[in-house]
């Protein structure tokens, strides 16, 4: 008689950590957001910008 169970893989520290090194160390990869591209309070245009490996956000007003 054969169980149906799936082994468990633990990931490894490799897979669990991958690209926050680069983030702490300061080396985001920026991507542009385009869903505000006007600030009512600051009267200016913003280019808002969000990294693809650990989600922080930064706004640039021109």
């Amino acid at each position: 008689m054969k169980d149906n169970i799936v082994p468990f893989k633990r990931p490894s520290a490799k897979e669990k950590h991958k690209g926050k090194t680069l983030c702490r160390s300061g080396f985001h990869k920026w991507k542009v957001i385009t869903e505000r591209k006007f600030d009512v309070k600051q009267g200016k245009l913003v280019t808002s910008y969000e990294c693809e490996r650990c989600g922080v956000r930064k706004a640039v007003s021109l």
